[in-house]
């Protein structure tokens, strides 16, 4: 079977595609965002009118709920869209209830290119985060491989304890902790 229907179908649909509107409300942040109806309502017209719907199928998973969303043409062809795993806050009825709607609306929000920024979830949560620090300067970083070069240290064992994927993307904010510890190391192998 030839996927080049329905891909040439997702294609018109996708090119037709809006944001979902933000229309239910999260109290508890005092935030919108847009339900499930939401999104299947503004998915579903543009599907129809290219031969195109989906399914999504809930498989089963520890600690969470796994939803794969399956595209579905009229010629027959269908094309897996990837599974997503949700984790269930609450391990009753309503923790994974809530996980599989959760996992739903984002897997369609992912599939169909939809805007994914959450105000019920991410908007919340980033406006009660500090924003974060600036990487160091070229200098600074020359000054720390310097003294990394100097202590042996592993480099690998310093990204993961600072919590960064290199060295030269430290917050800007760590940079005297780190230089520190490194001329500490320095003094106690002389």
């Amino acid at each position: 079977m030839s996927e080049d229907k329905i891909c040439a179908a997702y294609v018109a649909a996708f090119a037709e595609l809006e944001a979902a509107t933000k229309t239910a409300s999260n109290p508890h942040f005092k935030s919108k965002y847009a339900d499930l109806p939401t999104v299947i309502d503004a998915i579903k017209p543009h599907l129809a009118k290219h031969g195109l719907a989906f399914m999504q199928m809930p498989k089963p998973s520890e600690g969470g709920i796994s939803i794969e969303t399956i595209l579905i043409h009229s010629s027959g062809d269908k094309l897996s869209m990837g599974v997503l795993f949700v984790p269930a806050n609450k391990h009753d009825a309503h923790g994974y209830g809530s996980a599989l709607t959760y996992a739903r609306r984002y897997a369609l929000q992912t599939c169909f290119g939809l805007p994914t920024e959450d105000d019920d979830g991410n908007a919340a949560v980033k406006a009660q985060q500090p924003a974060p620090a600036k990487p160091i300067t070229q200098q600074q970083f020359a000054v720390l491989q310097d003294l990394i070069d100097r202590t042996g240290t592993d480099v690998a064992v310093m990204a993961a304890h600072y919590k960064v994927p290199a060295i030269a993307m430290l917050p800007s904010n760590l940079f005297e902790t780190a230089k520190t510890a490194l001329e500490r190391k320095v003094q106690n192998a002389g």
